[in-house]
């Protein structure tokens, strides 16, 4: 029997397009595969089939839909542009952009990093990873910019897989988080595993959770409305740092899935002495602010040491900039 998902609109997606907030809800949703599940009448606005995507939705209505199939399909090249700091014939290192989904799957199977790099490489990528994840070492969400390590070939893959086993690979990211940790540097471990609730959420398990530590530092205090933190991951779990940064009640702003209420981020802020146009900006801002930044790994060919600092992205530049 199918899966009925069932989502509540979020206050942060609140008052927006019915295709809009419906991508925003569902992890690794494009906005043209949701208007394309709405139109084909394949989702439930408040219990009732909607076809109007344009529709604004309000905080607390009821969005149903039923997960669609694994469709048995190889991905296609596509001509999609990549921002890629290093290549050779092994492996190459790319700055992920926000809004590209890494590899295909429900609802997304065209227009991912996938497609790119089979257009970019050809044959030659990595077959480890399966059909749809070829030549994947690692991810980042939709909407998490930055470094990635991508495999050419299945010897490079097994040594860059057995890295991030054994934690040799090193991934260090920064994110804007609410309020100030205390301790300013610390580490949260909190196993991890499928929230019983929302099975597109991830939640701290006690039980059938698996092992997930994150090193965080806080790099910058902005008038303890809201910080700027360093999270070096110790594993790889699903939205692990979004999921732990919420459980020690600093979570990231802009996440739409474990973000904090409006009313705590403008709380926060006037506190700290930030007019309105700061408070709108951050309101406004529409994804979770992560940002892979850096990256290191041992060539697994020549074994030479590589570091990479990944360029941060605009909009979360301009974020940073309107707190001082």
């Amino acid at each position: 029997m199918d899966d009925v998902v069932k989502l509540v609109v979020s206050e942060e997606c609140s008052g927006l397009r019915f295709d809009k907030a419906f991508s925003e809800l569902v992890e690794d949703l494009t906005r043209s595969r949701a208007q394309s599940l709405i139109k084909q009448g394949a989702v439930h606005l408040n219990g009732l089939i909607c076809k109007d995507t344009s529709r604004k939705v309000m905080k607390g209505e009821s969005i149903e839909f039923i997960m669609p199939e694994l469709e048995e399909a190889e991905p296609e090249p596509e001509n999609i542009p990549l921002d890629i700091v290093y290549e050779d014939d092994d492996l190459l290192v790319l700055n992920k952009q926000v809004g590209l989904v890494v590899h295909p799957g429900a609802g997304n199977w065209s227009g991912t990093l996938v497609n790119a790099l089979l257009y970019h490489c050809g044959d030659s990528l990595s077959g480890i990873g399966g059909v749809m994840r070829p030549g994947i070492v690692h991810r980042l969400d939709k909407e998490t910019s930055g470094l990635m390590v991508v495999a050419k070939h299945d010897k490079a893959h097994k040594g860059l897989a057995s890295q991030l086993e054994d934690r040799s690979l090193s991934r260090v990211y920064k994110a804007l988080v609410l309020k100030v940790p205390t301790p300013v540097k610390g580490t949260v471990d909190q196993p991890i595993g499928r929230d019983p609730r929302n099975r597109l959420k991830m939640a701290i398990r006690g039980a059938g959770g698996k092992d997930a530590r994150t090193h965080y530092l806080v790099k910058e205090n902005y008038k303890d409305a809201c910080s700027l933190v360093e999270c070096k991951l110790e594993s790889g779990r699903t939205h692990q740092i979004r999921v732990h940064m919420e459980a020690i009640k600093h979570p990231l702003i802009g996440d739409p899935l474990y973000g904090p209420q409006k009313t705590a981020v403008e709380s926060a802020l006037k506190k700290g002495g930030f007019d309105q146009s700061v408070i709108d900006l951050v309101h406004a801002f529409p994804r979770q602010a992560l940002h892979a930044q850096y990256l290191s790994f041992i060539h697994p060919i020549t074994g030479e040491v590589h570091d990479y600092e990944g360029e941060m992205p605009s909009d979360f530049s301009a974020l940073l900039r309107s707190f001082s």
